[in-house]
């Protein structure tokens, strides 16, 4: 089955058995979506009213009336409850699975959870600890019958090849990007870095959980317990495996140390040499911009090119067969660009790619084709201009 209709179809059955507002609460971003094609200043002012709604929501204690009323079916009290959450609910289900397109079916079954068990919320922990129990619960049940999500060193070699790509891999395989959002105040940027995520679908899955809540949502060892329905030492012990599991497989700095090390100065040129040099399809000067042994992946495809005289050759002989316009976004805390490729005198959207960096240079360009994934970052099918 093709990447996205089981999610698909997930969503209309679970939305299907609640009532239409609650369903709509249900979509990850819900009616606060801010494109990444608005200007600076519409970013900056809706951002604003974002954060300072969900800061409000978020650490607001829960209204006796408020509860009561979604406890009796009232839709809107409920939202109002969880909206303030649904967003980090989001990206630790992401974390948890690896893919965009399954957090959304986690979220929902989170939520639907949350609204079938709210008469057993008593108050004892937060509402916070208590939907995250409910979404790591949801997730981990997922895992159970899902295999792990990869990126395209795992799945096979590099190739040499530049003109055989292979066919297309379906299915649930892929490590998939985030779309960052203006009003991600919570979220540790270095959380949902590509190089994070994918490591932490190497970890069992209990381990998995241990190491998001404990070091990601900083929860005790004890609500962490109560979460996982096991014990502090437990948890502890799970969670000293998993930190030297991921210390193993992450890069010695982070994405985000990167990019402040480049500042908002360099990180502007950047952006700009690289979207200049894409659309001229310039290779010599993308490969300035590259390290030596700079990667370029393209799943759902397998092939993937390793080394920066492969990537030459790729680019050379595959990506500039047409043109392109690039409009920069961010996914994962990284540099990232949507792709729109001229097709019958249309600019259509053909990949996202996500920019991996190491001193100043671009060591992966991580392309993204599935339509699904750019469903999930909102962004227009097709360019006006």
């Amino acid at each position: 089955m093709a990447a996205g209709s089981v999610s698909s179809a997930m969503r209309r059955s679970v939305s299907a058995q609640m009532p239409p507002e609650v369903a709509y609460s249900l979509t990850p971003l819900g009616r606060e979506r801010v494109s990444y094609l608005c200007g600076p200043a519409e970013w900056i002012a809706r951002a604003q009213d974002i954060m300072a709604a969900q800061e409000r929501s978020m650490t607001a204690a829960v209204d006796p009336e408020t509860l009561a009323a979604a406890r009796a079916g009232d839709a809107e009290s409920f939202e109002r409850l969880v909206g303030g959450h649904r967003r980090e609910l989001y990206a630790h289900c992401y974390r948890m699975l690896g893919s965009v397109q399954d957090a959304e079916d986690a979220l929902q079954e989170t939520l639907l959870g949350a609204w079938r068990g709210l008469a057993g919320f008593e108050g004892r922990s937060s509402l916070r600890a208590w939907l995250y129990r409910i979404g790591t619960n949801a997730c981990l049940r997922m895992l159970e019958r899902r295999p792990r999500r990869m990126v395209s060193m795992e799945y096979g070699p590099p190739l040499d090849d530049v003109d055989n790509l292979g066919e297309i891999v379906p299915g649930r395989v892929w490590l998939e990007p985030w779309p960052d959002d203006p009003a991600d105040h919570y979220t540790r940027r270095e959380s949902v870095e590509l190089a994070f995520v994918a490591a932490l679908q190497h970890l069992p899955a209990t381990q998995r959980a241990v190491l998001i809540l404990r070091e990601v949502l900083e929860f005790s060892a004890a609500e962490t317990a109560r979460a996982l329905d096991t014990t502090p030492a437990s948890v502890n012990s799970a969670l000293q495996r998993a930190r030297k599991a991921i210390e193993e497989r992450v890069p010695p700095v982070t994405q985000q140390d990167e990019l402040d090390a480049l500042g908002d100065e360099g990180r502007r040129e950047l952006v700009g040499a690289f979207v200049a040099a894409w659309e001229r399809a310039d290779v010599p000067a993308l490969l300035e911009l590259l390290a030596r042994d700079a990667r370029f992946t393209m799943p759902p495809l397998p092939a993937w090119f390793d080394g920066r005289d492969a990537v030459e050759r790729f680019l050379r002989r595959r990506v500039f067969a047409t043109g392109w316009r690039l409009v920069p976004i961010q996914a994962n805390g990284q540099l990232a660009f949507a792709c729109y490729q001229r097709r019958e005198d249309r600019w259509r959207l053909g990949a996202v790619n996500v920019l991996s960096l190491r001193g100043g240079r671009i060591t992966e360009i991580a392309g993204f084709l599935d339509p699904g994934v750019f469903r999930c970052f909102g962004l227009p099918s097709e360019l006006d201009h």
